[in-house]
């Protein structure tokens, strides 16, 4: 899978990119990150990539004449199954959805910064916009992190164990884990339960899912409140 990313930020992408899951599906070979700065695709010798809003107001905008250059020059040598933007009124990042994107080949990431991105560049060539949370964050290469890491876990081959992906919390019906222990049995007076150490794989699946579905109403009800 390829992914193209363009960024106001490359320094916070390319050091996180050295490191962990994605960096080591980059050596495999199973996965390609390529960053665009913006700045180089800016005109001026400032290279200015934002200005200030129309009709008033604090930050600063993403100006469109750069983000438009980068696309179309990507465009002219890849297709790409979609090209991402990632906002606070995007569809959310869920578990299914990060499915879905593994199975695609060339992916655009645009990252916003500042205060937005000018909205032309939405509509002309975006095809999705992308929320991680009911959050702010200083930047949108944050985001595409994030989404790269959650992506790439699902393709085959990037994790050690096959296994790993299918099992993870969110791939189950509540989207929460069930209690994880391990050596020692006992540790500060608190034991192992029982059920964990009789080796009935029955009983234990049952234990795990009542966990995770007690787990799961438990944060239903704080999120309610």
């Amino acid at each position: 899978m390829r992914f193209d990313i363009i960024s106001a930020n490359t320094n916070i992408l390319e050091s996180s990119l050295k490191h962990g899951l994605v960096s080591r599906a980059i050596a495999k070979g199973i996965v390609e990150v390529h960053i665009h700065n913006l700045r180089d695709y800016a005109d001026g010798s400032y290279k200015q990539i934002d200005d200030s809003p129309y009709g008033g107001g604090t930050g600063m905008i993403l100006k469109p004449e750069p983000v438009f250059r980068v696309v179309k020059e990507l465009k002219a040598k890849f297709e790409y199954d979609e090209i991402i933007y990632f906002s606070p009124q995007g569809t959310k990042l869920k578990q299914g959805r990060a499915n879905e994107f593994s199975m695609k080949n060339n992916l655009m990431l645009i990252c916003g910064h500042y205060k937005g991105i000018d909205e032309r560049v939405i509509k002309k060539l975006v095809t999705k916009e992308i929320s991680i949370g009911d959050y702010v964050l200083s930047c949108g290469d944050i985001a595409a992190y994030v989404f790269i890491d959650a992506v790439s876990r699902l393709i085959p081959g990037v994790l050690g164990d096959g296994e790993s992906a299918i099992t993870d919390s969110f791939q189950v019906e509540t989207g929460f884990d069930h209690p994880q222990y391990t050596r020692p049995e006992v540790y500060e007076k608190m034991k192992v339960p029982k059920v964990l150490l009789s080796g009935n794989h029955k009983e234990i699946n049952l234990w795990r899912e009542k966990k995770a579905k007690a787990k799961y109403k438990k944060i239903l009800k704080i999120n309610k409140n």
